[in-house]
């Protein structure tokens, strides 16, 4: 089974409180599970969650544009 998401290195875990509905809480509890049938690794949902978003990041090439733009402008703003 092939995955966006890459097994993740070691790391240093960081804690974050977010809101999340039902349906989004039971979709990242699955994508745990099929995480560890994948990998062989146990990672709760939560330790996914800043690999997902930084995977997301990475790939919308708008918001590259845009947060290159955004940091172009700010420093011939100073």
């Amino acid at each position: 089974m092939t995955l966006r998401l890459d097994k993740l290195p070691d790391r240093t875990a960081v804690r974050m409180s977010i809101a999340i509905d039902p349906d989004l809480a039971a979709a990242l509890c699955d994508y745990a599970s099929i995480y560890r049938q994948t990998y062989g690794a146990e990672e709760k949902p939560e330790a996914l969650i800043p690999a997902m978003l930084q995977q997301f990041l990475g790939s919308d090439a708008g918001f590259k544009r845009a947060r290159r733009a955004l940091h172009t402008n700010a420093r011939t703003e100073d």
